[in-house]
Protein backbone atom coordinates (compact mmCIF):
# COMPACT_ATOMS: atom_id res chain seq x y z
CA UNK A 1 0.00 0.00 0.00
CA UNK A 2 1.65 3.35 -1.41
CA UNK A 3 0.78 6.39 1.22
CA UNK A 4 0.56 9.58 -0.29
CA UNK A 5 1.52 12.46 2.22
CA UNK A 6 -1.04 14.61 1.26
CA UNK A 7 -4.27 12.35 1.08
CA UNK A 8 -5.90 10.65 4.13
CA UNK A 9 -4.72 7.05 5.10
CA UNK A 10 -7.48 4.63 3.87
CA UNK A 11 -8.73 2.28 6.76
CA UNK A 12 -10.80 -0.20 7.06
CA UNK A 13 -12.86 -1.70 10.15
CA UNK A 14 -14.12 -5.47 9.91
CA UNK A 15 -16.87 -6.09 12.37
CA UNK A 16 -20.27 -8.20 11.94
CA UNK A 17 -19.99 -10.48 15.35
CA UNK A 18 -19.08 -9.93 18.86
CA UNK A 19 -20.93 -10.34 22.27
CA UNK A 20 -20.04 -6.74 22.74
CA UNK A 21 -21.93 -3.83 20.82
CA UNK A 22 -19.67 -4.15 17.43
CA UNK A 23 -22.20 -1.60 15.47
CA UNK A 24 -21.91 0.92 17.92
CA UNK A 25 -18.08 0.31 18.48
CA UNK A 26 -17.68 0.25 14.77
CA UNK A 27 -19.89 3.75 14.52
CA UNK A 28 -17.83 5.76 17.56
CA UNK A 29 -14.60 4.41 16.12
CA UNK A 30 -15.34 5.43 12.52
CA UNK A 31 -16.05 8.54 13.35
CA UNK A 32 -13.16 9.20 15.95
CA UNK A 33 -10.40 8.74 12.92
CA UNK A 34 -12.44 10.77 10.64
CA UNK A 35 -12.95 13.35 12.92
CA UNK A 36 -9.34 14.10 13.21
CA UNK A 37 -8.82 14.48 9.53
CA UNK A 38 -6.15 12.01 8.90
CA UNK A 39 -8.55 8.84 8.04
CA UNK A 40 -10.32 8.00 5.44
CA UNK A 41 -12.70 4.65 6.80
CA UNK A 42 -14.63 2.07 5.27
CA UNK A 43 -16.38 -0.63 6.99
CA UNK A 44 -16.09 -4.56 5.93
CA UNK A 45 -18.89 -6.05 8.29
CA UNK A 46 -18.45 -10.43 7.86
CA UNK A 47 -21.80 -11.43 6.47
CA UNK A 48 -24.30 -13.34 8.59
CA UNK A 49 -25.37 -15.91 6.16
CA UNK A 50 -22.90 -19.12 6.10
CA UNK A 51 -22.51 -19.24 2.56
CA UNK A 52 -22.34 -15.21 1.77
CA UNK A 53 -19.65 -15.63 4.52
CA UNK A 54 -17.57 -18.59 2.97
CA UNK A 55 -17.35 -15.54 -0.06
CA UNK A 56 -16.41 -12.58 2.04
CA UNK A 57 -13.19 -11.58 0.83
CA UNK A 58 -12.29 -7.95 1.50
CA UNK A 59 -9.41 -6.47 -0.08
CA UNK A 60 -7.08 -5.25 2.69
CA UNK A 61 -4.08 -4.79 0.88
CA UNK A 62 -6.53 -1.11 -0.43
CA UNK A 63 -6.02 -0.13 3.24
CA UNK A 64 -3.43 1.07 5.02
CA UNK A 65 -4.44 -0.40 8.51
CA UNK A 66 -7.11 -3.01 8.79
CA UNK A 67 -9.58 -2.25 12.57
CA UNK A 68 -10.29 -5.89 13.85
CA UNK A 69 -13.79 -5.36 15.52
CA UNK A 70 -14.78 -8.93 15.85
CA UNK A 71 -15.00 -11.43 18.61
CA UNK A 72 -16.19 -15.64 18.16
CA UNK A 73 -15.43 -16.53 22.06
CA UNK A 74 -18.90 -17.58 22.64
CA UNK A 75 -19.67 -18.79 19.27
CA UNK A 76 -16.40 -20.40 18.08
CA UNK A 77 -17.93 -21.98 15.13
CA UNK A 78 -18.21 -17.75 13.80
CA UNK A 79 -14.87 -17.50 11.88
CA UNK A 80 -13.28 -15.51 8.73
CA UNK A 81 -13.24 -18.06 6.09
CA UNK A 82 -9.71 -19.55 5.55
CA UNK A 83 -8.61 -17.16 2.20
CA UNK A 84 -9.45 -13.88 4.54
CA UNK A 85 -8.03 -15.54 7.67
CA UNK A 86 -4.77 -16.08 4.76
CA UNK A 87 -4.78 -12.93 2.82
CA UNK A 88 -4.81 -10.60 6.47
CA UNK A 89 -1.86 -12.93 7.84
CA UNK A 90 0.02 -11.69 4.03
CA UNK A 91 -1.16 -8.03 4.78
CA UNK A 92 0.15 -7.84 8.18
CA UNK A 93 3.58 -9.53 7.10
CA UNK A 94 4.14 -7.83 4.21
CA UNK A 95 3.89 -4.27 5.84
CA UNK A 96 0.53 -3.72 6.92
CA UNK A 97 -1.20 -2.19 10.13
CA UNK A 98 -3.53 -4.12 12.65
CA UNK A 99 -5.11 -2.04 15.28
CA UNK A 100 -6.78 -5.26 17.64
CA UNK A 101 -9.80 -3.30 19.39
CA UNK A 102 -10.36 -4.38 22.93
CA UNK A 103 -12.62 -7.75 22.35
CA UNK A 104 -10.77 -8.44 18.99
CA UNK A 105 -8.47 -10.38 21.26
CA UNK A 106 -10.68 -12.65 22.46
CA UNK A 107 -11.10 -14.01 19.29
CA UNK A 108 -10.18 -16.68 16.92
CA UNK A 109 -8.42 -19.14 19.90
CA UNK A 110 -7.88 -21.18 16.54
CA UNK A 111 -6.03 -19.55 14.46
CA UNK A 112 -2.05 -19.70 15.50
CA UNK A 113 -1.17 -17.05 13.19
CA UNK A 114 -3.41 -14.41 14.49
CA UNK A 115 -2.36 -15.65 18.01
CA UNK A 116 1.39 -14.64 16.88
CA UNK A 117 0.05 -11.24 15.71
CA UNK A 118 -1.52 -10.36 18.77
CA UNK A 119 0.96 -11.18 21.05
CA UNK A 120 -1.32 -11.63 24.10
CA UNK A 121 -5.51 -12.13 23.97
CA UNK A 122 -7.79 -13.93 25.98
CA UNK A 123 -7.00 -17.21 26.24
CA UNK A 124 -7.16 -20.80 29.21
CA UNK A 125 -4.21 -21.03 31.91
CA UNK A 126 -2.72 -23.80 29.55
CA UNK A 127 -2.40 -21.50 26.50
CA UNK A 128 0.92 -19.46 26.35
CA UNK A 129 3.01 -17.10 28.57
CA UNK A 130 1.33 -14.49 30.80
CA UNK A 131 2.85 -11.30 31.07
CA UNK A 132 2.64 -9.27 34.57
CA UNK A 133 4.35 -6.09 35.67
CA UNK A 134 6.24 -6.34 39.00
CA UNK A 135 6.95 -3.86 41.65
CA UNK A 136 10.03 -2.56 39.78
CA UNK A 137 8.23 -2.03 36.45
CA UNK A 138 10.00 -5.95 35.03
CA UNK A 139 7.91 -7.67 32.52
CA UNK A 140 7.67 -11.00 34.61
CA UNK A 141 6.77 -14.06 32.03
CA UNK A 142 4.37 -16.96 33.35
CA UNK A 143 4.20 -19.95 32.03
CA UNK A 144 1.72 -21.90 30.10
CA UNK A 145 -0.10 -23.76 33.52
CA UNK A 146 0.94 -20.64 35.58
CA UNK A 147 -1.76 -18.43 37.56
CA UNK A 148 -4.81 -18.33 35.82
CA UNK A 149 -6.48 -18.17 32.02
CA UNK A 150 -7.35 -14.44 31.31
CA UNK A 151 -10.11 -12.05 32.97
CA UNK A 152 -11.37 -8.87 34.49
CA UNK A 153 -12.82 -7.99 37.55
CA UNK A 154 -15.20 -4.76 37.32
CA UNK A 155 -14.93 -1.91 35.34
CA UNK A 156 -13.06 1.40 37.46
CA UNK A 157 -11.27 4.53 36.14
CA UNK A 158 -7.62 2.77 35.53
CA UNK A 159 -4.38 4.78 35.72
CA UNK A 160 -2.55 4.20 32.67
CA UNK A 161 1.06 3.66 33.73
CA UNK A 162 3.72 4.17 31.19
CA UNK A 163 6.11 1.44 30.74
CA UNK A 164 7.79 1.78 27.60
CA UNK A 165 8.10 5.75 25.43
CA UNK A 166 7.03 4.78 21.69
CA UNK A 167 5.82 7.31 18.91
CA UNK A 168 2.37 6.16 20.10
CA UNK A 169 2.79 7.54 23.98
CA UNK A 170 5.18 10.55 22.56
CA UNK A 171 4.42 13.67 25.19
CA UNK A 172 1.57 11.56 27.59
CA UNK A 173 2.05 12.11 31.49
CA UNK A 174 3.74 8.92 32.86
CA UNK A 175 0.55 7.93 34.21
CA UNK A 176 -3.12 9.12 33.62
CA UNK A 177 -7.02 8.38 34.34
CA UNK A 178 -8.98 6.68 32.00
CA UNK A 179 -12.53 5.93 32.51
CA UNK A 180 -14.73 2.87 33.49
CA UNK A 181 -12.08 0.74 31.84
CA UNK A 182 -11.18 -3.22 32.18
CA UNK A 183 -7.74 -4.33 32.97
CA UNK A 184 -7.40 -7.79 31.86
CA UNK A 185 -5.12 -10.33 34.23
CA UNK A 186 -3.45 -12.66 32.93
CA UNK A 187 -3.28 -11.79 29.55
CA UNK A 188 -1.68 -15.00 27.36
CA UNK A 189 -0.12 -15.62 24.02
CA UNK A 190 3.09 -16.24 22.33
CA UNK A 191 4.17 -13.21 23.39
CA UNK A 192 7.07 -13.26 20.93
CA UNK A 193 8.59 -9.48 18.94
CA UNK A 194 6.65 -8.11 21.78
CA UNK A 195 6.65 -4.65 23.51
CA UNK A 196 4.15 -3.35 26.84
CA UNK A 197 3.31 0.05 26.21
CA UNK A 198 1.57 0.74 29.45
CA UNK A 199 0.33 -1.10 32.02
CA UNK A 200 -2.53 -1.00 35.27
CA UNK A 201 -3.23 -2.13 38.82
CA UNK A 202 -6.00 -4.30 39.05
CA UNK A 203 -7.53 -2.48 42.22
CA UNK A 204 -11.04 -4.38 41.49
CA UNK A 205 -9.54 -8.02 41.03
CA UNK A 206 -6.48 -9.40 41.45
CA UNK A 207 -4.53 -6.65 43.03
CA UNK A 208 -1.58 -7.04 40.58
CA UNK A 209 -0.14 -5.16 37.94
CA UNK A 210 -1.28 -6.02 34.16
CA UNK A 211 -0.02 -4.50 30.65
CA UNK A 212 -3.10 -2.48 28.95
CA UNK A 213 -1.18 -1.71 25.62
CA UNK A 214 1.39 -3.69 23.45
CA UNK A 215 2.71 -3.39 19.99
CA UNK A 216 3.81 -6.24 18.11
CA UNK A 217 5.93 -6.56 15.03
CA UNK A 218 4.28 -9.93 12.53
CA UNK A 219 7.07 -9.47 9.36
CA UNK A 220 7.30 -5.99 8.24
CA UNK A 221 4.09 -5.20 9.81
CA UNK A 222 2.98 -3.51 12.54
CA UNK A 223 -0.01 -4.32 15.28
CA UNK A 224 -1.22 -2.26 18.39
CA UNK A 225 -3.61 -4.33 21.10
CA UNK A 226 -5.04 -3.40 24.06
CA UNK A 227 -7.93 -3.95 26.99
CA UNK A 228 -8.75 -0.15 26.33
CA UNK A 229 -12.43 0.48 24.58
CA UNK A 230 -14.93 -1.86 25.67
CA UNK A 231 -18.75 -1.26 24.65
CA UNK A 232 -21.61 -3.24 26.16
CA UNK A 233 -24.84 -3.41 24.98
CA UNK A 234 -27.05 -1.36 26.48
CA UNK A 235 -24.41 1.75 26.77
CA UNK A 236 -24.73 4.68 24.82
CA UNK A 237 -21.50 6.63 23.69
CA UNK A 238 -20.13 5.37 27.01
CA UNK A 239 -17.13 7.41 29.22
CA UNK A 240 -14.76 4.92 28.09
CA UNK A 241 -15.38 5.89 24.56
CA UNK A 242 -15.57 9.97 25.92
CA UNK A 243 -12.10 9.70 27.23
CA UNK A 244 -9.81 12.50 26.06
CA UNK A 245 -6.84 9.97 26.45
CA UNK A 246 -8.98 7.02 24.69
CA UNK A 247 -9.49 8.87 21.78
CA UNK A 248 -6.08 10.46 21.37
CA UNK A 249 -4.20 6.69 21.54
CA UNK A 250 -7.20 5.34 18.87
CA UNK A 251 -5.64 8.18 16.22
CA UNK A 252 -1.54 8.16 17.39
CA UNK A 253 -1.98 4.16 17.27
CA UNK A 254 -3.76 4.21 13.93
CA UNK A 255 -1.12 6.82 12.34
CA UNK A 256 1.42 4.91 13.62
CA UNK A 257 0.79 1.52 12.59
CA UNK A 258 -0.25 3.07 9.25
CA UNK A 259 3.05 5.21 8.76
CA UNK A 260 5.45 4.75 11.61
CA UNK A 261 5.35 7.65 13.25
CA UNK A 262 2.86 10.06 14.60
CA UNK A 263 1.75 13.50 14.17
CA UNK A 264 -1.39 14.03 15.77
CA UNK A 265 -0.33 16.00 18.42
CA UNK A 266 -1.67 15.46 22.38
CA UNK A 267 -4.55 17.74 22.84
CA UNK A 268 -4.24 20.72 26.19
CA UNK A 269 -6.88 18.48 27.56
CA UNK A 270 -5.38 15.33 27.49
CA UNK A 271 -6.36 13.28 30.94
CA UNK A 272 -3.67 13.45 34.13
CA UNK A 273 -3.56 11.09 36.68
CA UNK A 274 -5.28 12.41 39.04
CA UNK A 275 -8.48 13.67 36.76
CA UNK A 276 -10.28 12.62 33.82
CA UNK A 277 -10.93 14.30 30.66
CA UNK A 278 -14.38 13.55 29.07
CA UNK A 279 -15.85 14.59 25.91
CA UNK A 280 -19.48 15.45 25.46
CA UNK A 281 -21.52 12.42 26.33
CA UNK A 282 -24.26 14.28 23.38
CA UNK A 283 -21.41 14.57 20.99
CA UNK A 284 -21.54 11.87 19.08
CA UNK A 285 -25.24 10.79 20.01
CA UNK A 286 -26.43 14.19 17.92
CA UNK A 287 -24.14 13.54 14.88
CA UNK A 288 -25.84 10.54 14.24
CA UNK A 289 -29.57 12.95 14.25
CA UNK A 290 -31.20 13.60 10.87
Amino acid sequence: MLISQNRPLPVLIVDGFSNHDWKQTTAITKWILEASGLFTVSVSTVPSDSIQRSRWAPEFGDYAVVVQNTNNIQDTTLRWPIHAERSLEKFVRTGGGLYILHSANNAFSHWKEYDKMIGLGWRPARVGYALEIDADKNIVRLPPGAGQGTGHGDRFNAIIKLLNRHPINENYPDGWQTANTEVYHFPRGPAQNLTVLSYAFDSTGTRRMWPVEWVVRYGKGRVYNSSMGHLWAGEIYPPAYRCVGFQTTVIRATEWLAKGKVTYPVPANFPTRSSLSLKSETEFIDLRKP
